[in-house]
């Protein structure tokens, strides 16, 4: 496998150039409280070990040179909450592959078919534990051809990366109250690609339990992206002041 690092350099200083810096310029809002299933995501399957150093590579020649930066500008994202969310885990992007990859602390960002009109998905996680558990060894985030609009990608690509860290997708839960809420459209960007509190809260949750325990593997230990409907709880989420 040849891998070309210095494509990561080159990708890395377009995400200013080419003006992405800008596409998610809303900040965390502060809710209180977070309920879950109303503003906040329930928890629960998939994430990386804490403080895991993940290795992000992407089968660019599954997207176009300027869709790239947007894939590196979700894990820009969610890095810088990082500390926020006591998760430790950093992605960090070590540039091309030519097919997914099996390596410990792996994830691989490609395309393939994902597109469900039932679920409306247009994006997936596929994790694979070795310790049949749910740390994650490695993973995909599969990007179903036909999600091309760029703000579209970013939001898509933040979204699975909350999956990646023990968040379930919320379809009750408000509008813009969290990154797991439900796409609509496919192609129409929801303007969500920064973790809100409610989502850095309910990160911290996954890691402070995964102290106490680690959960089994989920029942279908390759697909988190399921369409998972959490039911409503009205216990407040304590979100710990900056």
């Amino acid at each position: 496998m040849k891998i070309k690092r210095s494509l990561s350099l080159i990708l890395l200083s377009l995400i200013a150039g080419l003006g992405v810096r800008d596409v998610d310029a809303q900040t965390p809002t502060v809710m209180t409280p977070c309920r879950i299933g109303q503003e906040a995501p329930a928890i629960g399957f998939w994430t990386w070990a804490a403080n895991a150093h993940v290795k992000v590579y992407i089968i660019s020649t599954d997207f176009k040179p300027e869709e790239v930066p947007y894939v590196l500008k979700a894990l820009q994202n969610w890095n810088s909450a990082s500390e926020l969310t006591g998760s430790g885990v950093k992605f960090e992007y070590q540039g091309d592959t030519k097919q997914q990859l099996s390596c410990d602390n792996c994830l691989t960002v490609m395309r393939g078919p994902v597109f469900d009109r039932t679920k409306r998905h247009a994006t997936e996680l596929k994790a694979f534990s070795a310790r049949r558990d749910q740390i994650i060894s490695y993973a995909a985030i599969i990007i179903d051809p036909g999600l091309t609009n760029l703000k579209a990608i970013l939001d898509a690509v933040a979204h699975e990366l909350g999956h990646n860290l023990g968040l379930l997708d919320c379809f009750t839960c408000k509008k813009k109250s969290t990154l797991m809420n439900q796409f609509k459209v496919m192609n129409v960007p929801n303007d969500m690609a920064t973790p809100t509190a409610c989502d850095i809260a309910q990160v911290r949750e996954v890691y402070s339990e995964l102290k106490v325990r680690v959960r089994p593997s989920p029942p279908n230990r390759n697909v988190i992206d399921d369409g998972e409907e959490p039911v409503d709880d009205d216990t407040p989420i304590v979100i710990p002041k900056p």
